[in-house]
């Protein structure tokens, strides 16, 4: 009696067992996880930066090392500045001439207004000559007639008076010359003052070139490599440093068709890295490809379609990169964890040693 009640508690425990099995098999489907919570292998990445020479030239020296924190604005590179600085030099030279080209253009324009000046005078005096030689003609036409002058002095007359007239034309034409030139004079100024912004222009495209030269970190980072080495020549554009940007770190993952079309961007994400497993870095989901990764040639049955893996990125808050931002490393391989179901909560597992 005693061995077949002992058999009977035995066979209730084992279905209990086996119930329990069921019931966990079917609620964490056979992998541990919830039926609401999605997950895929990946890596930690973060977005590259090149740091590139704008133009071409020798590198002179660099300033950071291969794993270097680096802070935005900080002095990373600097390329020789030889022949740029001689260019400047240059440029601020043709500027001091075109400068002296408008003072010297001004001075001719004042002299040219004086020459005009002059002439208008000769006019006015030109004008009184001829008044007073045709008044002396018409008295001596008059005497003339009444027998009391000479015809001598009467053709005398008249050949003052033309003298006169074309005098005062001779200064009229001066008096045109005087304003061309002074109009030579000021399109002179015009031009050194143009030739001044044309080098000022020059002086400024060095100056940036030059500024260009000094190599900053765009943003907060960390080196990841050297491209170049000091005493190198480079092209424009040529690579000297690479470094990461650990404010955008996020890792890169891939999920299927049915699991993607119930995510949401935003959607809360864990993360949990191979080097530390006892730890849940929390994240977000920053974007979902529009397009399949994994396309069988021709996509006939559902069954096929549901083959199809998209990829989905999840990003790791700013706030805590900034904290914790010399323990982050990219490279990290890693499980990234997508709640499903809003509503739902995350397991155990995904919240005790949740990373704050």
């Amino acid at each position: 009696m005693a061995k077949r009640q002992g058999g009977l508690l035995a066979a209730v425990l084992l279905l209990l067992v086996a119930g329990g099995a069921y019931y966990g098999w079917k609620t964490y489907a056979g992998d541990g996880l919830p039926e609401h919570i999605a997950s895929g292998n990946g890596r930690i990445e973060a977005v590259e930066v090149d740091i590139s020479a704008k133009s071409g030239g020798r590198v002179k020296e660099i300033l950071v090392g291969e794993g270097d924190f680096v802070t935005a604005g900080q002095v990373l590179a600097e390329m020789d500045t030889d022949q740029l600085q001689a260019g400047l030099r240059q440029a601020e030279a043709e500027r001091r001439r075109a400068e002296i080209g408008v003072e010297t253009a001004k001075s001719l324009v004042a002299q040219r207004e004086a020459e005009r000046a002059a002439a208008l005078a000769t006019v006015d005096q030109r004008n009184a000559q001829l008044d007073a030689a045709t008044i002396k003609l018409a008295r001596a036409e008059r005497m003339i007639e009444s027998n009391t002058t000479s015809q001598q002095t009467v053709d005398d007359d008249r050949a003052n008076a033309a003298s006169a007239k074309a005098a005062l034309a001779a200064a009229r034409a001066q008096v045109a010359a005087s304003d061309a030139a002074i109009g030579a004079a000021k399109a002179q100024i015009v031009d050194a003052e143009a030739a001044i912004d044309v080098a000022t222009a020059a002086i400024e495209k060095v100056n940036a070139d030059i500024a260009d030269s000094t190599l900053r970190a765009p943003r907060d980072g960390r080196v990841q490599y050297r491209v170049a080495q000091p005493g190198e020549v480079l092209a424009a554009g040529g690579r000297v440093l690479n470094m990461v940007d650990l404010a955008d770190v996020y890792m890169s993952f891939f999920l299927p068709t049915l699991q993607v079309g119930q995510i949401a961007l935003g959607s809360e994400a864990r993360i949990v890295l191979d080097a530390v497993p006892n730890y849940t870095i929390p994240a977000e989901v920053s974007f979902v490809a529009d397009v399949a990764q994994f396309t069988p040639k021709t996509v006939e049955t559902e069954e096929e379609r549901q083959k199809l893996m998209f990829r989905v990125k999840a990003a790791i808050p700013k706030e805590l990169l900034k904290k914790y931002i010399h323990q982050v490393k990219t490279g990290l391989p890693g499980v990234a964890y997508v709640n499903l179901d809003p509503k739902a909560p995350w397991p155990d597992s995904l919240t005790r040693t949740l990373v704050k």
